[in-house]
């Protein structure tokens, strides 16, 4: 059952996983950056309008800003937030050009932009690695204990106590893994390979559609086999395999969110199932209601996003930088200055085109345009 938290819980949720998540993204490039030398002369959590601010005995300045939907560490040689070279770097002091961004080697400046993304994931690993050493791990088989009458599982021929061995080439070993990959195919032909009493027979069927409200008044299609697991298996974790499974569980994750962009791209997912902020904070708000675990999660998930997005090759993203950085190492000299400004005037037309679009996205799934026609019509 999907809860309507009020206002003030849906903002004060959205700020406790944003802001804790920004400040943590950009704490990585602050350390990183701090051990390679470099000063950073701002720390931002969020843009806009200043709240209130501090400067440290380094000299930085710790700033808090009214819009909490992102934030930025500006070091000593950045011409501006999204970290562009100031060409004025080289008439510096040796002193402070020592310190500049910069003037670091390329491997230095590399590790300062991935660290943002790299913390990303593993505060996410961190709650992934807890939840399964206090709950343990789901390992139950990838066996139909039922099949659905009139489903894609019994059209394709599957009978309970069959085991699924592999859908579409891909090896299920738990009945998590059919689930994930089903759930983002639906009404994709699959081949299906089953091994019933010890004999290998392969299946050619197609993955089920289902339609589902996500509580926001959005429907979309979701992909069942239409089969149910046998008795669940649930084995304890131990300490040390823990991050294991936190790791492979943010395996699976990523590759579900670069399947699903796949999906949008190449056009067969709506564009409309993006999300930006206000869907976040709704979600955030839902989340919060249904207790401090399943918030915990939430934020776990948002973290995986956060780092995964921007690791995206977009000027004006980390994944952009290391996209130059790439091509520095391969020719061995920086990219043009009239490059990297062409390139991020494009990127951030990118973004506000992205954002524009979740925006509208948000603002559709909560039925303000069905309203606006209606007012009109």
């Amino acid at each position: 059952m999907i809860h309507n938290p009020g206002f003030l819980l849906t903002v004060l949720a959205f700020v406790a996983v944003i802001g804790p998540l920004v400040f943590v993204h950009e704490l990585g490039h602050y350390l990183v950056g701090r051990w390679c030398g470099v000063k950073a002369e701002a720390f931002s959590i969020g843009f806009g309008p200043e709240l209130f601010a501090w400067v440290d005995r380094r000299g930085t300045r710790w700033r808090v800003a009214a819009l909490p939907l992102g934030g930025y560490v500006r070091f000593k040689g950045d011409m501006n937030a999204a970290s562009m070279t100031d060409p004025a770097w080289l008439e510096m002091s040796a002193k402070d050009r020592a310190e500049s961004f910069p003037a670091k080697p390329l491997w230095q400046r590399a590790a300062i932009v991935a660290a943002g993304p790299a913390i990303n994931f593993l505060f996410a690993i961190l709650i992934l690695a807890t939840f399964a050493f206090v709950h343990g791990e789901s390992r139950t088989p990838a066996i139909a204990g039922l099949v659905q009458p009139g489903s894609a599982a019994a059209s394709a021929g599957i009978v309970a106590g069959d085991r699924i061995v592999s859908l579409g080439g891909r090896t299920m070993t738990t009945f998590d893994d059919i689930r994930l990959y089903a759930q983002i195919r639906p009404g994709e032909p699959v081949e299906i390979v089953l091994d019933r009493n010890g004999d290998r027979i392969v299946k050619q069927g197609r993955i089920g559609s289902v339609a589902e409200d996500d509580g926001l008044g959005n429907k979309f299609n979701v992909g069942r086999l239409g089969i149910g697991p046998g008795k669940p298996v649930i084995e304890p974790v131990s300490l040390l395999r823990a991050p294991v499974v936190a790791i492979e569980r943010t395996g699976q994750i990523i590759r579900t969110m670069v399947e699903t962009l796949g999906q949008i791209v190449s056009g067969g997912r709506s564009v409309k199932e993006l999300g930006g902020p206000l869907k976040i904070a709704q979600v955030s708000g839902q989340a919060a209601t249904l207790g401090i675990e399943s918030f915990i999660f939430f934020a776990a998930l948002i973290s995986i996003n956060l780092g995964f997005i921007n690791l995206l090759p977009i000027p004006m993203l980390d994944g952009g930088h290391l996209l130059f950085y790439g091509i520095e190492a391969v020719q061995r000299r920086p990219v043009s200055a009239q490059a990297q400004e062409w390139a991020y005037r494009s990127g951030l037309a990118v973004l506000m085109a992205m954002m524009l679009l979740v925006t509208f996205n948000d603002l559709s799934s909560f039925g303000l345009w069905k309203s606006l026609s209606g007012l009109i019509g």
